[in-house]
């Protein structure tokens, strides 16, 4: 750090918002700073500047060298950023405040954050306003990373009333779910009210009083109910949540004025303290099957989605694109002009036909993308037909990947961007390193060392890896090591992407030309004289290169939206590749799509 200890309807949308983009709410950012100290204050490089006083500007001018935002990230979901590539020396200059605050922000879009309009200025210039929208986000997401039922099954038992199923409850974002779950403890409770809302419904306090009474019983204090007075209702209620394990972050004023963020933060936090359910596995009878890789396609997706800042923010993916309405948001941002926005209907959907002709509408789009569609209807994706879903999903965003990287060589003679086009750029690089390590393709066994994505990072800008924290990737935990390193420099460097270290590991064929291409793209911007060049990429697998530099103890210092020929979606897989002859004698490429049913 640069500077001493301091002194003194369906809500969808995932940002706690002030009344006013303008407007700090001393009360939500005395909350914030209460969290950050809770959760950090044991931090080795944070402790010396925590606690954090509320009543001052500490918040933002600790946030200025992007340290704090980027261990925020982790307290909300661990592991999001390798913290070797966070930049922490106690004076940063100007690049290295830049890097941090670059990779606080790929990786706030990798855990749904919306940034689409906070850049890394604001964040080096401790704009407050934005500051506070993008740690609500961040906070908001590990309040409520429990309600869901992948992470709490028990949530089953919320439907006993009868209203409602699985399928909508899957459905809900977090918010909703803690509303539901609160509803049905009160009406145990012999609450006679239902809760609509976190703001005005929780003014008196009584609806936590009864909360607090079915869920800890035994810290009840009668005078709760009894009292007229809602300030002192609310100072009884908090000293309850208190005595059951619940951290202060609430004043009863809080409460009292009705502040919706504050509310939700708070009963976030007794459910995350004692939710109340039941662990009877005849409760928790169905089982969420998805398999391993479905599941991580699912998260890929979901967050890329988000991340172009559409107005429907997506909480689960298969539930969410049903009504096709947020699929046609996207093909809006990806080809521009595509949708016909006057036959399409948008959401909350009466009739299911409407739901049929979005999804019709999407089917075409993708036609007209020349996207392999065999045997996908719209009606496919009303049923929610996760494989083919996926499918269709994995060629918008090749096809979205490729347009940009088109669209940043605009000087490249005509030629098609393929990925054995991406693939030899990747090589031409490495071995302008002194490397003789080269892939063939994206299903490259070598790739699971994470060694060659590594050499290319440090041919970006050299001196973005430290390789003295890089290890053999010769063990399953050297490559996670390696992994988890990679997918953090590649977000410090400037790069989006929304891969887990397993994608490394495992060698995800897609996975890895989105990872390369993100790369590209990032030297394309970056590097005018790469945008202007020509195709002369045949020398990326003929040359006689030096060996690979050491990699422990060094110092640090065809189009893939062209034809695919007609294939079942369901089976693809997309494995292009050429021979290092095509690309030597620059012959255009023609996508063999191949189909591997393992």
């Amino acid at each position: 750090m640069s500077w001493k200890k301091l002194s003194g309807s369906k809500d969808s949308a995932p940002v706690l918002k002030s009344s006013s983009p303008d407007v700090i709410i001393e009360s939500e950012k005395a909350f914030y700073v209460r969290h950050i100290n809770i959760y950090l204050g044991d931090d080795p490089f944070l402790s010396e500047f925590l606690p954090l006083d509320p009543a001052t500007d500490d918040l933002f001018n600790l946030a200025k060298d992007g340290v704090l935002l980027c261990k925020l990230i982790n307290v909300s979901v661990p592991g999001t950023i390798d913290e070797r590539a966070i930049n922490t020396k106690k004076v940063l200059n100007p690049w290295e405040r830049n890097e941090n605050h670059t990779l606080g922000l790929n990786s706030a879009k990798a855990i749904g954050c919306t940034v689409v309009n906070i850049g890394t200025q604001d964040l080096v210039e401790g704009r407050p306003t934005l500051l506070l929208s993008l740690f609500a986000q961040i906070i908001k997401i590990q309040l409520l990373a429990d309600l869901n039922l992948k992470r709490t099954p028990q949530l089953i038992e919320v439907l006993d009333d009868g209203n409602g199923d699985i399928e909508e409850l899957l459905g809900l974002p977090p918010e909703r779910v803690l509303l539901r779950w609160m509803n049905y403890q009160l009406r145990r409770g012999g609450y006679g009210k239902t809760v609509t809302n976190f703001s005005s419904d929780m003014k008196d306090a009584k609806a936590y009083a009864y909360l607090l009474n079915v869920l800890a019983s035994e810290h009840s204090n009668p005078l709760t109910l009894d009292t007229e007075d809602p300030i002192e209702r609310a100072t009884l209620v908090l000293d309850h949540a208190e005595r059951m394990g619940c951290k202060r972050y609430l004043n009863p004023e809080d409460i009292v004025e009705g502040i919706s963020n504050l509310n939700v933060a708070f009963v976030a936090q007794i459910f995350h303290q004692r939710n109340g359910l039941s662990v009877d596995s005849r409760k928790i009878s169905f089982a969420l099957t998805d398999d391993v890789q479905l599941l991580r396609d699912e998260r890929c997706f979901r967050l890329w989605i988000n991340s172009f800042g559409t107005e429907t923010y997506v909480n689960n993916l298969f539930e969410d694109v049903k009504t096709g309405w947020v699929l046609l948001e996207v093909l809006d941002k990806v080809a521009p002009g595509s949708v016909n926005w006057k036959h399409a209907t948008k959401p909350p959907i009466r009739f299911p036909f409407r739901k049929v002709e979005n999804c019709n509408q999407v089917v075409m789009i993708g036609e007209s993308l020349r996207f392999s569609i065999v045997n996908l209807e719209g009606n496919d994706i009303v049923q929610g037909n996760k494989k083919l879903i996926v499918a269709f999903l994995w060629q918008l965003m090749r096809y979205n990947m490729i347009q940009v990287l088109k669209n940043l060589r605009s000087r490249s003679q005509g030629k098609e961007i393929s990925e054995s086009y991406i693939i030899a750029w990747a090589n031409r690089k490495v071995r302008r390193t002194g490397s003789s390590r080269q892939i063939e393709n994206f299903k490259d066994k070598s790739l699971s060392s994470g060694l060659f994505f590594l050499e290319l990072l440090s041919a970006m800008r050299p001196r973005v890896v430290n390789w003295n924290l890089v290890t053999e990737g010769e063990t399953d935990y050297e490559k996670r090591l390696n992994a988890t390193y990679i997918i953090s420099v590649t977000r410090k460097l400037g790069c989006s992407v929304f891969l887990l270290p397993e994608d490394i590991m495992e060698v995800n064929q897609k996975m890895m030309l989105t990872l390369t291409a993100s790369i590209m793209c990032w030297c394309l911007q970056n590097s005018p004289e790469e945008a202007e060049a020509g195709n002369d990429y045949g020398s990326a697998y003929t040359s006689d290169a030096s060996p690979a530099p050491s990699v422990v103890g060094e110092d640090e210092s065809s189009s893939l939206c062209g034809e695919i020929s007609s294939l079942n979606i369901e089976d693809i897989t997309s494995d292009i590749t050429a021979s290092p002859s095509q690309i030597e004698n620059g012959d255009d490429i023609v996508e063999e799509t191949i189909l591997d049913d393992n």
